[in-house]
Formats: structure tokens, sequence, C-alpha cells
């Protein structure tokens, strides 16, 4: 297993300043294999998260791909497992508390400050790279955190 610190920095090196892929592939695809789900299924399935929901502007991608591990990990996947379902939601819930410190939201247009259906490309570019990395790093920070605190707890 990859250490935390080594994890956050192939997320980043993933997203490679907006050239890569979207925030949401990133930090799923970061995970996925040692969560037994193969990469190209994980980029696949994250990739609309991206642009906070295909360029709406909706949650971030970056937090929504750490849903999306969160619920690999922990998630049910039998109907009477509740408990499986109440500890997911509960790390998503300090997942999102902890990225709002940080990042004071976690919708994408709030954290860009730009509207991603505009036709000004180069300036949605210059926010994309501004607040993307810090975005992902957080997430992929977080995610190691609240994954290393739900372990223990095991």
């Amino acid at each position: 297993m990859e250490s935390r610190e080594s994890k956050v920095s192939k997320a980043l090196e993933c997203f490679d300043c907006g050239q890569g892929f979207n925030c949401a592939q990133v930090i799923l695809s970061t995970y996925c294999e040692d969560l037994g789900l193969n990469k190209e299924a994980a980029l696949r399935l994250s990739c609309g998260f991206g642009a906070g929901m295909g360029r709406l502007g909706y949650t971030c991608g970056a937090v929504s791909g750490a849903h999306l591990v969160i619920g690999l990990k922990y998630g049910n996947f039998l109907l009477e497992d509740k408990a499986s379902r109440e500890k997911t939601y509960a790390l998503v819930q300090e997942f999102e508390k902890r990225f709002i410190e940080r990042n004071r939201s976690t919708v994408c247009k709030e954290l860009l400050q730009i509207d991603l259906m505009s036709d000004d490309k180069q300036a949605i570019r210059e926010r994309v790279l501004e607040v993307c990395p810090r975005a992902v790093k957080d997430a992929a920070e977080i995610l190691e955190s609240v994954l290393f605190s739900a372990d223990k707890d095991l």
C-alpha cells in the first residue's frame, strides 16, 4: 500500500495542471485499484463528475471523487447493511466539513469564481490552473486522513 503522501502526489500528477484528467477522475483513479475497481472503469465512471458535474459548476469534482472513494471502500451493497451506509454517510460528512474548513465551499463555481459554461476559455483555464490543483491536493489529504481514521476504528 502506498504512503499517504504518495497518494496525494499521485493525484496531483494525474491532474497535471488541467492537462490530464478532471478532478473527480484524478481522485477516484488514485484509489480505485486498491479498492478493487480497475482504472479504466474508475475513469469512465467519474468523468461526468468533473467541473462541478459536467461543467455545471455544482459539487467540486475532487469532492465528488472523494465521496466515490469513501463509498467504494465502506458503502453498503446489501440492503440490510445499514451500518455500512451510516459509516459511509458519516465519513462523507466529515470529509465535507474538513474541505469546507480549508476552502469555504464544496461548490465548483464558488471555488473557481467563474462560469464554466462561459465562452472565455482562457479565463476558465487560468482559474482552473490557479484553483484546482489546491482543491485536488486538499481533497486527497483530507481523504487520506478520513480513511486512516476510519481504518483505525475497525
